[in-house]
């Protein structure tokens, strides 16, 4: 299960280890699309990497802070700094390439 995460406990939950953050709005069509494919991914890839969500309209703080100007964006995070970016929708195989060759 995909664990949402606020402004208030974003750092304390990306910290530790590879955390892949989701920022996503409930109006984003793409960012819909791409729930299930993470849902997947995120039991495929338990125990290397965990995957999270931010609502961008309920936490405008954390998406100012890392300039997401366009849903859904990704951030590969290890330790609690950001890796890379990736922004648009993306199919499950290509991201779960993309995560276990960052892994």
């Amino acid at each position: 299960m995909i664990k949402n995460i606020t402004d208030a406990n974003f750092n304390e939950e990306t910290k530790d280890g590879y955390v892949f953050v989701d920022f996503w709005a409930e109006w984003c069509g793409p960012c819909r699309m791409l729930g299930p494919v993470l849902d997947e991914l995120s039991t495929e890839l338990e125990g290397k990497v965990e995957i999270k969500k931010v609502n961008i309209d309920e936490n405008q703080a954390i998406a100012q802070q890392y300039g997401i100007m366009s849903i859904p964006t990704m951030i590969l995070f290890k330790d609690g700094l950001p890796v890379e970016k990736i922004q648009g929708f993306q199919p499950k195989q290509a991201l779960k390439q993309y995560l276990e060759s960052k892994i």
